[in-house]
């Protein structure tokens, strides 16, 4: 009985943490999206292009971004040739969304689950930017294998790494 009791708590403050996250970043979505006469994304998902452009930019390629006019998406520009498009979904929120909720439902103490949360959710935004550089460049070099490239690899890099941070997570810090 207390084995069910834990798994029902578990789910409970897994989707009642989702829920309240994914809400409150919908709303945000709401108000800083535009989808008038010219489209413009969030700032998160703009940042996010500007960073991968940077990152790039530093490794010697040239590349700009662009806020795509005709949808909610913001062009990745290298070497003269619009290789991606960066879209809501790859900005690496709901991602984050997804691990902070799991890590809210096996918290272990405040201090600890903050910092965890805080210093994960960091290290997979910033796993997300370096990601989408290395697509770019494999899709500017590799155009033929775009669909295995995005469809496959690139989501394993970044759903991997957060099953690691929550092996890691309940292993080491969780109360559980």
């Amino acid at each position: 009985m207390k084995k069910q009791r834990s798994i029902v708590l578990f789910l409970v403050k897994f989707f009642a943490a989702y829920f309240i996250l994914f809400t409150v970043y919908s709303l945000y979505l709401h108000h800083t999206q535009k989808k008038d006469e010219l489209y413009s994304c969030s700032p998160i998902t703009t940042l996010v292009a500007k960073q991968t452009a940077d990152v790039l930019n530093m490794t010697g390629f040239n590349v700009i971004h662009q806020q795509n006019t005709n949808e909610l998406s913001v062009k990745l520009i290298l070497n003269g040739q619009y290789i991606a498009k960066i879209i809501e979904g790859c900005n690496s929120v709901s991602v984050i969304i997804l691990f902070l909720s799991f890590i809210f439902a096996f918290s272990g103490s405040f201090r600890i689950t903050f910092i965890y949360s805080f210093l994960g959710s960091t290290l997979i935004y910033g796993v997300n930017i370096i990601r989408i550089a290395f697509l770019s460049v494999m899709l500017y070099k590799f155009p033929s294998q775009q669909e295995f490239l995005h469809d496959i690899i690139f989501p394993a890099i970044i759903y991997g790494l957060v099953f690691l941070l929550w092996v890691l997570w309940v292993q080491k810090f969780s109360k559980y």
